[in-house]
């Protein structure tokens, strides 16, 4: 069984930058593809950012490309997402997910993190 715990989150003016953490145990994280999604008020959960084991390729939602960067350190087992020219719209709770597959589908996510609140303020 693999946790999960992200860190990191917090209020933020627009235009500044966060980086989330996620520290994972209780498995071969290595071998995970490693996902951010998340979930502003009112609306669904979204995926945002994914890195695959094997090569590193990374995945990216159109609305982030260009200001967030996945990595992942695989020795200290943990996923970062650096957040850049944060936007209003960027508030959300944001949740780590460790699953199989590359893939922007939630339902592909085995394990998830509790989140961490995210707040750009205009």
């Amino acid at each position: 069984q693999v946790q999960l715990v992200e860190s990191g989150g917090g209020v933020v003016q627009a235009g500044g930058s966060l980086r989330l953490s996620c520290a994972a145990s209780g498995g071969t994280f290595s071998m995970y593809t490693m996902g951010w999604f998340r979930q502003a008020p009112g609306k669904e959960r979204e995926f945002v950012a994914a890195i695959n084991w094997s090569f590193g390729r990374t995945y990216y939602a159109d609305s982030v490309k260009g200001r967030f960067t996945i990595s992942r350190d695989n020795a200290k087992n943990t996923v970062y997402l650096q957040m850049n020219s944060l936007r209003s719209e960027d508030t959300a709770v944001y949740y780590c997910a460790a699953g199989w597959m590359a893939t922007t589908a939630m339902s592909q996510y085995n394990y998830w993190g509790q989140g961490t609140q995210v707040t750009v303020s205009s």
